[in-house]
């Protein structure tokens, strides 16, 4: 199964339909976020760059149409149309790392109609989990105050795909490593991992397990202390650790319980011991907030591991996004169904300092002291420069966060800043819709940026 067909059926009606009717005029289409899921103050860009992979590689084959026939109850002949499609057109996009907001376009398709229609369901679903993952993992980051943080989500990501996906915008996010070896090696990410209640249940005792652990793996060991009694186990980490010389990058690892609690008392068995570089580890159910609430509380953990609940995003498990046809064949379009209502024409997102975004159309011009977002990243089906790297990634999102107001990175309670639609935007917007209205009588509210 090829990624052309990991799609919506309507996706392969819609472009065999402009096929043969000889639609071939440009379309633009907008990928943005509606509104901001409860709870985020910002969005983190992510999924850019697996997305132009795609695109750069589209390719309707003979074995494409024959399992949309297939899908359609049709003879492979009557998709003939479809048969050696590849996309050829341009891409203008925010890069990685950089923060946004509701209404933003994430990035802007601009191809023959029947090509950009036909990726619409593939970009959606790369862009989307991307930047919803990457915004919590950046939440994660801000909430350690500058402790590192692991990722530990693959076993509960929703697949092995979502699951490289969450340790990649990890990586943007700024996580320090994670447990994913396949993600490590395809990435050069740093692969990260400790031993499960499992392995300390098959010894007889927690010391002959920490004991055989070391033998195994000479250098830094983390050994996980609460499968029976914790501070027990951390007492018996500590004797062993010292026993074998070991110290320097080594750790325990709690992994229940009250975190805030057993760290000061591990911190205190671990000083006693006279192992103070021994670090502790937290993990076990942890997101922004657990991680806020430790850190706040003067908890002394030196890493944090997230999982399950930032790999799914559990508290917003999806974005509200939308990719929207906003101009056919030089034609400005909209959409007037209530509270989806677009605004149409391409755009391009001005970025003011001290002040809100502004959303404008591409052609007028910016603000002389703003920075516009969406970059051209792809002409005729290919990319205009090499592939972007996490690292570049990261450093986008450091210097966005840095300038963001304070109020839209708290974890809790957040009040997202909220862009500005242009003069000539709102005036070009509101006379179509004007039109559209006259000739369908509908009556709808105008559209804001998030819409």
């Amino acid at each position: 199964m090829s990624d052309v067909t990991t799609t919506d059926l309507y996706e392969v009606t819609m472009a065999l339909s402009y096929l043969r009717e000889g639609m071939a005029g440009p379309a633009t289409f907008s990928l943005f976020v509606r509104d901001l899921p409860p709870g985020r103050g910002f969005l983190v860009s992510a999924g850019l760059e697996p997305a132009l992979d795609f695109l750069a590689g589209f390719h309707v084959t003979a074995a494409d149409v024959r399992d949309f026939a297939t899908a359609l109850g049709r003879p492979p002949d009557a998709l003939d149309a479809l048969r050696d499609l590849r996309f050829s057109g341009e891409v203008r996009a925010v890069p990685e790392g950089r923060v946004v907001f509701a209404g933003e376009p994430l990035l802007e398709v601009t191809a023959p109609i029947a090509q950009a229609q036909l990726v619409e369901t593939f970009l959606l679903n790369q862009v989307s989990h991307q930047t919803g993952v990457a915004s919590k993992a950046a939440r994660c980051v801000l909430a350690a105050a500058g402790r590192p943080v692991i990722d530990f989500s693959l076993r509960r990501d929703h697949g092995v795909s979502a699951g490289l996906q969450a340790a990649r915008v990890g990586a943007v996010a700024g996580f320090a490593g994670t447990s994913d070896v396949a993600a490590a090696v395809r990435w050069g990410l740093r692969a990260s991992g400790t031993m499960a209640h499992s392995y300390i249940e098959a010894f007889p005792d927690e010391e002959s397990a920490f004991r055989a652990f070391a033998r195994a793996h000479p250098g830094p060991v983390t050994f996980l202390v609460d499968t029976y009694d914790t501070v027990r186990g951390v007492e018996t980490a500590a004797r062993v650790l010292r026993d074998l010389g070991l110290g320097p990058g080594c750790a325990v690892r709690l992994d229940s319980g009250d975190l805030g609690a057993l760290s000061r008392r591990a911190r205190q068995v671990l000083d006693e011991a006279e192992l103070p570089e021994v670090d502790i580890v937290a993990s076990g159910g942890l997101d922004e907030y657990g991680v806020d609430d430790l850190v706040r509380s003067g908890a002394p953990v030196d890493v944090y591991a997230v999982g399950t609940r930032v790999g799914t995003s559990a508290d917003a498990p999806y974005l509200d996004s939308a990719y929207k046809l906003v101009e056919y064949d030089g034609r400005p379009v909209m959409k007037l169904s209530s509270a989806k209502v677009t605004a149409p024409g391409r755009k391009q997102v001005h970025r003011r300092p001290g002040r809100a975004d502004l959303i404008a159309l591409e052609d007028e011009p910016g603000p002389p002291d703003a920075q516009p977002l969406l970059r051209t990243v792809m002409r005729d089906g290919r990319r205009t420069g090499p592939r972007d790297t996490l690292g570049r990634a990261h450093a986008r999102l450091v210097a966005d966060l840095a300038v963001l107001p304070s109020a839209a990175r708290r974890i809790r309670a957040p009040e997202p800043p909220a862009p500005e639609m242009s003069a000539l935007l709102t005036r070009t917007t509101a006379d179509l819709r004007d039109r559209l209205t006259a000739r369908y009588g509908a009556r709808t509210p105008a559209p804001g940026p998030g819409r």
